[in-house]
C-alpha cells in the first residue's frame, strides 16, 4: 500500500509503518528497487510515533482486524491526521464471502483438529458493517462510509495458494514443527479439497473472489 501511494501521489512524503521488522526489511528492498522514496518505521499502530496533525491521509489495508486494541488504534489514526484529513481502510467481510478462505478454514479443522482455523477465521472478525461503522465513528471520525468490494485472488494453482498461507501468514505456526514430508502431504490434501469444492470458480490457474469492506472517513 505504501508503494502504491508513493507511486501515485507524485509529490509529498510517504511513511510506511509495521510492527514486524522482517516485513519492513522486505518492504525496504522492494521500494528501493523501484526507486520509490518511502520512510519505513517500526512501531505499533497503538502508539504511532508521530506528532499530532502530521498526515493528510492514512491508509490501512487489511490490518485493523489484527490490532489488539482497535479503538485505540483508530484514536491514534485520528490524532495524527490534520483537520479534515482522510482515512481509508479495508477489512474482510464474512468468511463465507471469500470462498477459498472458507474452504481452507474447514480443511484446517478437518486435518489439524477442531479450532485449527481460529487464526484464519479471526481475520474476518470485523465483518459486521454496523459494528464497523460504530467502531470508526466512535473514535471521532465523521462522514463514515462503508462499501463492499470484490477482488479476485490469483495464484498459479491451489497448492501454491495453500503453500503461501502455510508459510507467509500466521498459519505458519500450525506447521512450523512438521517434517517436510508431512507438510507437503497436508498442502496436497488441502489443495485437493479446495479444487473439489471450488471447481466452478477456478479458471486460468487458480482464482477466487475475495470480498472486503472499504471504509472511508474524515477527521
Amino acid at each position: 500500500m505504501a508503494r502504491f501511494a508513493a507511486a501515485t501521489i507524485g509529490t509529498g512524503h510517504v511513511v510506511g509503518l509495521d510492527i514486524n521488522e522482517g516485513m519492513l526489511a522486505v518492504a525496504r528492498s522492494r521500494s528501493a528497487s523501484l526507486g520509490l522514496h518511502i520512510e519505513w518505521r517500526e512501531a505499533s499502530a497503538l502508539d504511532l510515533p508521530f506528532a499530532d496533525s502530521s498526515f493528510d491521509l492514512i491508509l490501512c489495508q487489511l490490518g485493523l482486524q489484527f490490532f489488539p486494541d482497535q479503538p485505540r488504534a483508530l484514536r491514534e489514526m485520528i490524532r495524527v491526521l490534520v483537520p479534515n484529513g482522510r482515512l481509508a481502510l479495508s477489512v474482510f467481510t464474512a468468511i463465507e464471502r471469500t470462498p477459498v478462505t472458507n474452504v481452507l478454514a474447514e480443511a484446517l479443522d478437518r486435518y489439524l483438529g477442531p479450532g485449527a482455523s481460529a487464526v484464519k477465521r479471526s481475520e474476518h472478525s470485523l465483518s459486521d458493517p454496523i459494528y464497523l461503522h460504530e467502531l470508526v465513528a466512535g473514535a471521532g471520525f465523521r462522514e463514515v462510509t462503508i462499501e463492499q468490494v470484490i477482488q479476485i485472488i490469483r495464484f498459479d494453482s491451489a497448492q501454491q495458494y495453500v503453500r503461501f498461507q502455510l508459510s507467509a501468514t500466521p498459519l505458519a505456526s500450525l506447521v512450523d514443527r512438521m517434517a517436510d514430508v508431512q507438510r507437503d502431504a497436508l498442502e496436497r490434501n488441502i489443495a485437493r479439497d479446495i479444487g473439489a469444492a471450488l471447481a466452478s470458480v477456478l479458471e486460468e490457474g487458480f482464482t477466487s473472489p475475495q470480498e472486503v469492506h472499504v471504509v472511508r472517513a474524515r477527521k
